[in-house]
């Protein structure tokens, strides 16, 4: 008895080491992670608001190498797609795994079709993969040409420039081809060109997860909520709880439809989250039943677990 009791101090002491060590790299994926803004977002403002509000950080304390990247806070999916491979490349990594919010789902698809040897998956969350039926509707309340298109237009991209100051980018801003962009039938468009690779033209599903791209195995996944009303401080959900008026009974985040956000690999639908929760704003207020900034770091295990 007294042999054995060193032994399994030793054995106790070993199997806390282990579990330190496997907790200090829970995140570590083989390839960067480059975290990817919706319409009208941003990476950072002045260094003080983050669009991914604490994800990075949460994500780099357990070993992860994480970019957040600066694309249009409004313009077309094909052009915020281009930016978006420009900025990959100038990373200099072989390949980055992309995890992206709204629009920022169609952006890093397009960046997959652009150079897909730089991609080692993409990542949807509560991503417009199909359209957003709230873009609907604001198109057909804003005629083509008209002067309230123009003057909409003309506010979106002053803001959007305001945005450029005060996060030091220089893109370049469409808010009315951002508004078609994620329309139901700008959307359709969109995968038209891209040949509707992850997203399933058919049935309210995912697909494959390997996605072959040009002969390059991209991983798709995705993963949205469908709570609207998710925390009675958070002063963004009475506006979701309007926008969400455009989907009827089915299920949404507020702006868009749980459909819709499929993609690759569906990991979960279920969740207690709307758009804004799903970044982890308003500044973290957000479902006592589901943690956003949970579902990236397991995510982020997710990713290096199968080598990515």
């Amino acid at each position: 008895m007294r042999i054995a009791m060193p032994f399994r101090l030793m054995a106790a002491a070993l199997m806390l080491v282990f579990s330190m060590v496997s907790h200090a790299s829970y995140t570590q994926t083989r390839h960067p992670i480059v975290l990817v803004h919706g319409v009208t977002g941003f990476n950072t403002i002045g260094g003080l608001v983050n669009y991914f509000h604490t994800i990075p950080w949460n994500l780099e304390r357990s070993g992860a190498k994480v970019y957040t990247a600066s694309v249009s806070f409004v313009n077309s999916s094909e052009q915020r797609g281009q930016q978006l491979a420009n900025y990959v490349n100038s990373l200099g990594h072989s390949k980055v795994n992309l995890m992206a919010h709204s629009q920022g789902a169609p952006t890093s698809r397009v960046t997959a079709a652009l150079i897909p040897h730089r991609i080692a998956s993409v990542t949807s969350i509560n991503g417009v993969n199909k359209g957003s039926k709230v873009a609907d509707v604001i198109r057909g309340v804003l005629p083509p040409g008209s002067y309230v298109e123009g003057g909409v237009d003309a506010i979106a991209n002053a803001l959007g420039g305001l945005i450029n100051a005060l996060s030091g980018s220089n893109n370049p801003q469409d808010g009315v081809a951002a508004l078609e962009t994620l329309t139901t039938p700008g959307t359709t468009s969109l995968n038209n060109a891209l040949g509707w690779k992850g997203v399933n033209r058919n049935a309210c599903a995912g697909t494959d997860e390997d996605v072959w791209i040009n002969g390059n195995r991209v991983k798709f996944f995705s993963w949205t909520g469908r709570g609207i009303w998710t925390n009675v401080f958070d002063i963004t959900d009475p506006f979701l709880g309007v926008t969400s008026l455009a989907f009827g009974s089915e299920p949404s985040d507020g702006l868009v439809g749980v459909c819709s956000t499929m993609m690759g690999n569906v990991i979960g639908t279920h969740y207690d989250m709307n758009h804004v929760d799903a970044i982890n704003h308003l500044l973290g207020a957000r479902s006592l039943w589901t943690n956003p900034v949970s579902l990236y770091r397991s995510h982020a295990n997710r990713l290096k677990n199968r080598g990515l």
